[in-house]
């Protein structure tokens, strides 16, 4: 940050300010985890806010009108890159949307919604706060609440797909361990197998909280979800690109993820293919041994 970071009231004082004073912005609401009344608040909380305008483009044509809300340090325009890129985008008459950081190190992801379908999109989201409403547009919504984002509760064909991926692609990490191929292990492991670890966590947690917790993006909340053990267990499996390092990442993962899906297991009464994980650790110990 080169400048001094203005406070949540100063920012929320100016999106609000600049709603109010253009007649084509008829309404604001607030999304993200400032609308989360179970996340406590920092300064690194991105504000999450959605214009519900009468015309969306003239606000994309004329893009220098972003820069009211501050000094930019760098945009990034996700729909305008999809469309460029030729994926699948959104209808820009409908929704567009701003993600700014600036200098002082706010950050808001500004949507814009036309008024026809801010109806949909307003529901779309338990998470939303309504901040301003010109035309009493808005149905009454009940409390911000994060279920949306809850743990869901694994299938018997979703828990063992996933037990399988976790295994089955660690004999890929091993190989390219030993072959010295450390950017595709890393990335075999990081990539394909580590998703697997977390989802495993994910309903690790949701057995022990009646799947009614939020373990974040990314499990971004483990630390407060987990027991402290485990925890630092889950740690263990990051690493550097040193081979015995990646070894021991290995290792315990295979080591955590064993002990998560019996529980999970047990607990939703699914069956457990033990001699997948079983054959695969013989097979990693196997390949551990050429290189000593």
């Amino acid at each position: 940050m080169t400048t001094k970071q203005r406070t949540p009231q100063v920012m929320f004082d100016l999106i609000l300010n600049i709603a109010q004073a253009d007649e084509r912005i008829r309404g604001v609401y607030l999304n993200g985890s400032r609308a989360n009344p179970k996340v406590a608040s920092d300064g690194y909380q991105d504000f999450d806010i959605v214009y519900v305008v009468t015309d969306t483009l003239p606000f994309i044509q004329d893009r220098g009108w972003i820069h009211r809300f501050g000094e930019l340090a760098i945009v990034q325009e996700p729909d305008r890159m999809d469309q460029l890129l030729g994926k699948p985008s959104v209808d820009f008459s409908k929704q567009y949307a701003w993600l700014m950081l600036f200098k002082d190190g706010n950050r808001i992801d500004l949507t814009l919604v036309s008024v026809e379908e801010s109806t949909r999109h307003i529901m779309s989201d338990k998470l939303t706060v309504i901040v301003l409403d010109k035309d009493h547009r808005f149905p009454a919504l009940p409390e911000p609440s994060d279920e949306d984002y809850h743990v869901k509760r694994p299938s018997r064909v979703e828990f063992s797909a996933c037990t399988n991926e976790f295994w089955w692609c660690l004999n890929n990490v091993g190989r390219g361990i030993v072959r010295d191929e450390i950017p595709y292990a890393l990335a075999m492991f990081n990539e394909v197998v580590r998703p697997m670890l977390n989802r495993m966590v994910d309903w690790w947690i949701g057995i022990n909280t009646s799947f009614a917790v939020n373990p974040g993006k990314y499990g971004k909340f483990y630390k407060n979800l987990l027991p402290q053990q485990l925890y630092h267990h889950l740690l263990k499996t990051y690493c550097d690109s040193q081979p015995e390092n990646i070894w021991d990442a290995v290792f315990s993962a295979c080591e955590l993820f064993t002990k998560l899906s019996d529980d999970v297991a047990q607990h939703l009464s699914f069956e457990l293919d033990e001699s997948e994980g079983q054959n695969i650790l013989d097979y990693l110990r196997t390949l551990h041994r050429t290189e000593h």
